[in-house]
């Protein structure tokens, strides 16, 4: 089935209402708001400073170590939490499904779109931190609206997979937290991907996260590798992933409100 894009565009207020709604709602009688988008990536860059900075020895590429894990784990944070909301984005709205025709590609991106104020509010305390430890920023930084767009892309690529099969089989959203566990110790955030060679550290790419990834410690603290091989092959599965996803989810599309 054809994307119908044209429609998708028409409908651009509604995908806006909706990411505000999402955001709306996450922090909606909760007692420190916005601050969880602090916490997470903190948190876990605490734990794996701990066991593996501290206690295992892992090597950081001449980094500290809490600095290369926060570089790594701010860009996966947005990734995972994009994942996971938009592969559950339908079945959670499936009384607005019934009762009203809309594009429904709007409810996945929304999902995704709505992370991107955690985002940013992460990113700001990864600045603040990186520039306590004696980083400044350099002209890499202008590489950064690249490195995550292609965290969108893979994000909203694997989320309309998840979504559209979550509809029809709800052991989607048992898999989801599976998934994301396996895909983070997947992704050079708890290790550099330096500990791999030729030509397997271009293989590699195959996980898109992994250009994400090595592409913010590049532009931010110089570690990591830029845009090379690696990264273009990161590019070229999160295009595929997106593309295949879209249609897929198009073609499942009309059975949505009577299965869900």
């Amino acid at each position: 089935m054809p994307l119908n894009l044209r429609e998708l565009w028409q409908h651009r207020e509604l995908i806006y209402f909706l990411t505000w709604r999402e955001i709306k709602v996450r922090y909606k009688q909760t007692a420190i708001g916005a601050a969880w988008a602090l916490l997470q990536p903190l948190f876990t860059m605490l734990i794996f400073t701990l066991f593996f900075g501290r206690l295992a020895k892992m090597p950081s590429d001449g980094i500290p170590y809490s600095v290369f894990a926060l570089t790594a784990l701010t860009p996966w944070t947005f990734f995972a939490n994009g994942m996971a909301n938009s592969s559950n984005s339908l079945v959670s709205n499936a009384n607005l499904l019934t009762k009203v025709y809309f594009p429904r590609l709007a409810l996945p991106l929304a999902a995704v779109f709505s992370g991107i104020v955690d985002f940013l509010l992460a990113f700001a305390m990864l600045m603040t931190y990186v520039m306590y430890r004696g980083f400044w920023p350099t002209w890499r930084m202008l590489w950064l609206p690249a490195f995550l767009l292609l965290a969108v892309v893979t994000s909203l690529g694997v989320g309309l997979w998840l979504s559209a099969l979550n509809v029809q089989y709800r052991d989607v959203r048992y898999t989801v937290p599976f998934l994301t566990q396996v895909w983070l110790f997947s992704t050079p955030i708890a290790y550099p991907s330096s500990m791999m060679h030729e030509p397997w550290h271009t293989i590699y790419g195959l996980n898109p996260m992994v250009g994400v990834v090595e592409g913010f410690r590049w532009a931010i603290v110089g570690g990591g590798r830029g845009p090379d091989a690696m990264f273009a092959v990161s590019c070229v599965t999160a295009t595929a992933t997106l593309v295949t996803g879209a249609f897929y989810f198009r073609s499942m599309e009309k059975g949505f409100a009577d299965i869900v």
